[in-house]
């Protein structure tokens, strides 16, 4: 005999992956109909974050949260973006009051205040550190120019290079980019 798998067990699945979120599209693709989300919530299976956002509040939470909740809230296309990208990997001593997430489009949900929205070009260049779409850490250093302390925004470069964030190439553009 072979034991079903509960919604609920589903759920969780996709929460593991997802920072402990889960939004109704990522259960539907996974078979879950639309309707169980608030069913669950109900029972205290999830807690709603946002229309179509949920979090599992068993899943145990990681410095990575914030990040991927913004994400999830701005919805399909959007990736972090300068102070947000370096904040990620604890670069520059920088701690954004807002986490920047990058649209290629508008966007008309309703965001908290702690989510900043900055409109790009569809062709820039992203990445994913850590699971998270990402504007890359070299461009991030330079859109930082100007906001950021230029002596910071070398030791970030330098402290991204040790960590394997930049390749010799970026390194180098980083570091013609960061020259007065």
């Amino acid at each position: 005999m072979v034991a079903k798998t509960s919604y609920r067990d589903v759920v969780r699945e996709i929460a593991y992956d997802n920072y402990g979120y889960v939004t109704t599209k990522n259960a539907m693709d996974a078979g879950v109909p639309a309707i169980e989300l608030p069913k669950l919530a109900a029972r205290g299976g999830l807690t709603n974050v946002a229309y179509g956002l949920y979090r599992v509040p068993d899943v145990p939470p990681t410095r990575f949260d914030q990040f991927a909740e913004a994400l999830l809230r701005v919805g399909e296309g959007a990736y972090l973006h300068g102070e947000s990208v370096l904040a990620l990997f604890s670069l520059a001593d920088v701690n954004p009051k807002r986490i920047k997430v990058a649209v290629p489009r508008r966007v008309r949900t309703r965001l908290p205040a702690v989510i900043e929205l900055t409109q790009v070009p569809a062709d820039a260049r992203t990445t994913f550190y850590e699971g998270l779409a990402s504007q890359q850490v070299a461009d991030a250093i330079l859109e930082c120019r100007g906001r950021i302390e230029t002596d910071r925004l070398v030791d970030a470069a330098g402290k991204a290079r040790r960590e394997g964030l930049l390749t010799t190439t970026e390194w180098r553009r980083v570091g013609k980019g960061l020259r007065p």
